[in-house]
């Protein structure tokens, strides 16, 4: 079943290109031997940095499964996903990720994530984005309420 469901990432990928909408990525969420979401990149449609086929596929899996944890679900993605999107499938609790393409196959089509790869681990100080912790009293007062909170949904 894994062939099934990569090839109809790899097609929604490829129909993405044909019609303009984005990068050529796509995502299908899997439960149970059914699809419950598919997603592909419109990153350029929807001006959307963050509107990758995995993230899209997620948004549309939780929406239809009116829940934000997708534990019992499997992802398949036409390529490797970028830091973002394993973050997110790590996030949303997918059981697998099965994927076809390599980030190294992305890279020669001129999706080179090798930078954000290098940036992650560096500290705030060695990275090309400035960054800088500025702590204060206030910064704990957001916790603080998450703590004491009766109607938190913890995740």
């Amino acid at each position: 079943m894994h062939e099934e469901y990569l090839r109809r990432a790899i097609q929604l990928a490829a129909e993405n290109v044909k019609q303009g909408r984005g990068g050529p990525f796509g995502a299908v969420v899997v439960q149970d031997g059914r699809v419950v979401a598919e997603g592909a990149n419109h990153v350029t449609a929807c001006n959307d940095p963050t509107a990758h086929a995995e993230v899209v596929a997620i948004r549309e899996a939780c929406r239809q499964l009116e829940r934000f944890d997708l534990r019992g679900c499997v992802i398949y993605a036409s390529c490797e996903p970028c830091p973002m999107c394993l973050a997110a499938i790590y996030w949303a609790r997918l059981d697998a990720l099965y994927y076809a393409a390599t980030r190294h196959d992305a890279a020669r089509a001129g999706f080179d994530d090798t930078f954000l790869y290098e940036q992650i681990p560096l500290p705030d100080s060695q990275r090309s984005l400035p960054s800088q912790h500025l702590p204060g009293e206030e910064s704990q007062r957001p916790f603080a309420a998450w703590r004491e909170s009766a109607g938190k949904i913890p995740y």
